[in-house]
């Protein structure tokens, strides 16, 4: 059967405009549809793990002339001012979505994929058919279709993805300000209810992101006073943002942030991305995962569209066991280590331990961390 398009991509963020460049590199005919105009800006660490670096040069990426900032080193602080530091194993860079994703976003459109600026409103699934209707009123039909819609989507609804029944008691707010902060340091600062990432990206811009309990965070009138009374508490952000100056035009906030676990595969749809699984951002990981998963879901796209290795049914059970081995642990040690620091006692404990064992804190990072990506 010939389709107009081969693949449908559902999310423009880092997942699926990766899983865009794969695909249109082995020659599938791709759209991708992406309801936000390009450039903007997304909650996130903004911290990329360089286990991601041999992936992206086969891909023919290189982000260097952005002029990412180069992470080597952890710190990691508790409310009472306890403290510690360790190296990454791999290092990392940091780099901002908003100019991350256009710049991918601007390599798509060279390589002549289609984009479309629109809204999804409806996925049927009938005979190995895709159908997927938009509020412009435009419809497509595909072969396969990815999702990458994100942390949480109105699609997730349309699909009835069991996560979204729950509530969840997170909410994530971030910024980007000018000021002094270690430059190749990644920082953790933790907080009542809460915690914190510190870290540059490129043009010396400091992104300060953090997940923050919802009960804890609705008990102040404001951002500004949560800041204060809460945050505040905790000595080294306290001063960092004392000492650094606003630069973005607002702060952007987003709740109900699901770290419960998600299907791989829902209504024959891939997940990839934070749609398929969401890593604590203390675990700092989270783009070089959607990389990961953007590559998984092409290799095995391309091994059933085109190589027929697989049945639809055992292409999908493949994706869900993959997805699995390579993040269901990294996922599970997310969810032990924030529900551990929740607790200001626990935290102290646990730094001080720490302090006395390094060796367990590199242990702990090589946990929630990947290996390079290789490629064959």
């Amino acid at each position: 059967m010939q389709f107009d398009n081969e693949i449908l991509i559902i999310g423009g963020g880092l997942s699926g405009l990766t899983a865009a460049l794969h695909l249109q590199k082995l020659n599938f005919n791709v759209t991708l549809i992406e309801k936000n105009a390009y450039p903007h800006h997304k909650v996130c660490g903004e911290y990329v793990s360089n286990e991601v670096l041999p992936y992206l040069d086969w891909l023919g990426i290189s982000f260097e002339n952005l002029k990412p900032s180069n992470l080597s080193e952890l710190l990691l602080t508790s409310a009472s001012g306890n403290y510690m530091t360790a190296q990454l194993p791999l290092g990392g860079f940091g780099l901002s979505r908003y100019a991350m994703d256009y710049f991918l976003y601007l390599e798509l459109l060279k390589r002549k994929v289609t984009i479309i600026q629109d809204t999804v409103t409806a996925i049927d699934f009938d005979t190995d058919v895709f159908t997927v209707l938009t509020q412009s009123g435009q419809s497509f039909r595909a072969a396969q279709v990815i999702g990458a819609f994100g942390k949480r989507s109105s699609v997730d609804v349309k699909l009835e993805r069991s996560f979204m029944r729950k509530k969840s008691p997170y909410v994530a707010v971030k910024a980007h300000y000018k000021g002094s902060v270690q430059p190749n340091l990644v920082g953790l600062h933790n907080f009542k209810g809460g915690y914190c990432g510190v870290s540059l990206v490129e043009d010396e811009k400091i992104n300060i992101c953090y997940l923050a309990d919802y009960h804890t965070f609705k008990a102040h009138k404001n951002l500004l006073t949560y800041q204060q009374e809460v945050i505040y508490k905790n000595q080294f952000l306290k001063e960092i943002l004392e000492n650094s100056e606003m630069i973005s035009e607002s702060r952007l906030t987003i709740g109900q942030i699901s770290f419960e676990p998600k299907e791989a595969v829902s209504s024959h749809i891939l997940m990839i991305g934070d749609t398929a699984g969401l890593i604590h951002p203390l675990c700092g990981n989270g783009m070089a995962m959607a990389i990961h998963s953007a590559k998984i879901a092409a290799e095995l796209i391309a091994a059933f569209l085109r190589d027929k290795e697989y049945t639809r049914a055992e292409f999908e059970n493949k994706y869900t066991n993959l997805w699995k081995t390579n993040f269901g642990f990294r996922l599970q040690m997310g969810r032990m280590l924030s529900n551990m620091l929740k607790s200001n006692t626990i935290q102290n404990i646990a730094i001080h331990t720490l302090t006395k064992m390094p060796n367990l804190l590199q242990g702990i990072i090589k946990l929630t961390h990947g290996k390079p990506i290789s490629v064959q």
